[in-house]
């Protein structure tokens, strides 16, 4: 390899260097389209790393936490964790947020299983056809497959 085809190579070095010498001494370096990861988290996915920190907990109907939930219970307590207000059911929870297709949904949003037109149950889509929920009496807050197709989808706005 000659000189000449070294050089790039020297270069990114060089850049590399001079990038890492920067923030060592307590300079920023910015890029456009990266955030810290305090800004990069939004509601939805604090919402969902706290459902998801409650694994294990038992569930109790009318329960709201912090160590005991039923199913709207766990999705006010883990919103309200993240800096947003929720009303108190499953089915007043689904009139509040921003209703979105199957297609759209995204890690974070929540799931509203539905029987007709009346809402029965939410959790909170953790992507790849998951949810994490209170189930029912005698069960704990877990991560589950969701079962059925009848079932809508909403953002908390």
């Amino acid at each position: 390899m000659t000189a000449l085809n070294r050089v790039p190579s020297l270069m990114a070095r060089a850049g590399t260097a001079s990038a890492l010498t920067i923030a060592a001494v307590g300079g920023s370096i910015v890029a456009p389209g990266f955030t810290s990861e305090a800004q990069a988290a939004s509601p939805a996915t604090k919402a969902l790393q706290v459902a998801a920190s409650k694994k294990g907990s038992p569930y109790k109907w009318g329960a709201t936490g912090p160590h005991r939930f039923d199913c709207s219970g766990l999705t006010l307590y883990s919103f309200k964790k993240a800096g947003k207000k929720l009303p108190r059911t499953a089915a007043q929870q689904y009139n509040k947020t921003r209703h979105i297709s199957s297609t759209n949904r995204k890690a974070g949003d929540l799931v509203f299983f539905h029987s007709g037109r009346n809402v029965y149950h939410v959790g909170i889509y953790a992507g790849k056809g998951r949810i994490w929920h209170a189930p029912k009496s005698g069960d704990v807050v877990r991560l589950q497959k969701i079962w059925t197709k009848s079932v809508w989808y909403g953002r908390v706005k």
